[in-house]
């Protein structure tokens, strides 16, 4: 009689896991020993973190922990309920009018997770009748919550209109909506919306932003790849996560009010889910209020990230087409990213090596990300160590 668990010995993947463990090279669940800034320390060893979405940096900025606190203080730690029942706070409505100011939209609702935020918002909307039209490169999340939904899924090449008005034609007679990332979490390149936009009002179908990583970072005050786009009217649906540019954990969808009000009413994950605790929802308020009074946060982490990819770019690494604090090195083959990871860690710098299915088969890279609080000394720091990497692994020459 057949074992369920009789697959776990025999996995592939997981005897080249526990071979990397042994030898040294696995690069994933460490563990940092101090809060996540610029810098952090792991297994004892201090390194420049260039490995984070924390984007802003405001994770430490002093208004964003005390307003943390004080939530706490009033509130207490958990609301212990869905928003359905006993889980909202007067808190929670007034994030989601601070947010549906800030986003451009009617209404917004906040979910407990930017996971959560899609597969509510998509599984509510969509249904087997339905077509969801999405870029090749959109995130796990949105997968899931497409397969959940019980829609009609087709997948246009990566950030390729042409590819994407063949499908529109295909489908010209059934509700339709078109999926894509603002800012596309490994290659850091930007959606082309304008295009976008203006295919889905042609064929008369509904757009769904996921702008998680642009959220904070793009647009004028961090409000937006649509923002940054000028076209915000242009969007039906935007979702953004808490977890990076706004120094929490959580996630919101905004849009029309009767869209916010339909979803908030069919989301599982909104409706059998606690809700965000009084903590959480204070730091984003915080952070909201950080980047209206002071909208260059944004301007510094593109300055910042863009001195590294010229520097990168000049010594011959491939960055891809980023444009984004999100800097890719890519590299191709998985062992020589794991190696260069290794080189880079051991040089003080903490990078993520994303391997597939993380990317496509042989795009395996280093994925390094910059915050507005680096300094250019940090930044000189990462400069020499990639140089340095480069040259011991082959990835560049003198």
């Amino acid at each position: 009689m057949a074992d369920l668990f009789e697959k776990i010995n025999k996995d592939p993947m997981l005897q080249v896991v526990r071979v990397a463990k042994d030898q040294g090279f696995y690069p994933y669940f460490k563990p940092l020993s101090t809060t996540e800034g610029t810098e952090v320390i792991i297994d004892g060893k201090r390194l420049i973190m260039i490995g984070s979405n924390n984007y802003l940096g405001l994770t430490t900025h002093p208004a964003v922990r005390e307003a943390a606190m004080d939530a706490i203080a009033t509130f207490g730690t958990s609301c212990t309920g869905s928003r359905f029942l006993n889980g909202t706070l007067d808190l929670h409505k007034e994030l989601e009018r601070r947010l549906a100011s800030f986003l451009g939209k009617e209404a917004a609702l906040i979910f407990g997770t930017g996971y959560q935020a899609n597969l509510g918002a998509l599984t509510a909307l969509l249904g087997k009748d339905d077509i969801a039209i999405a870029d090749k490169e959109i995130h796990a999340s949105l997968v899931d919550a497409l397969t959940m939904a019980g829609c009609k899924l087709k997948r246009f090449r990566h950030n390729d209109v042409n590819d994407l008005e063949r499908l529109l034609k295909e489908y010209e007679g059934a509700s339709k909506l078109v999926i894509v990332d603002g800012v596309y979490s490994m290659g850091g390149d930007l959606a082309p919306l304008p295009e976008i936009t203006a295919l889905a009002k042609k064929y008369n179908a509904r757009v769904y932003l996921d702008d998680a990583h642009g959220l904070g970072v793009m647009g004028e005050g961090g409000r937006g790849t649509h923002f940054h786009f000028n076209c915000v009217d242009d969007v039906d649906v935007v979702m953004g996560t808490f977890s990076k540019s706004f120094a929490s954990l959580g996630g919101v969808v905004a849009g029309s009010k009767d869209v916010i009000e339909y979803i908030q009413h069919k989301a599982r994950s909104l409706i059998f889910s606690a809700s965000m605790p009084p903590a959480n929802v204070a730091t984003v308020m915080a952070c909201v209020d950080i980047l209206e009074a002071d909208p260059s946060y944004a301007q510094k982490v593109h300055r910042n990230a863009a001195k590294v990819r010229n520097a990168l770019r000049e010594m011959g690494f491939n960055c891809g087409e980023s444009v984004t604090p999100v800097v890719p090195v890519i590299i191709g083959n998985d062992m020589s990213t794991v190696f260069a990871w290794r080189a880079c860690f051991d040089a003080g710098i903490y990078v993520n090596p994303v391997l597939p299915p993380g990317v496509p088969p042989n795009k395996s890279l280093l994925r390094t990300s910059y915050m507005a609080t680096h300094t250019d000394e940090q930044l000189d720091r990462v400069i020499e160590a990639f140089r340095a990497v480069g040259l011991k692994t082959g990835l560049i020459s003198e």
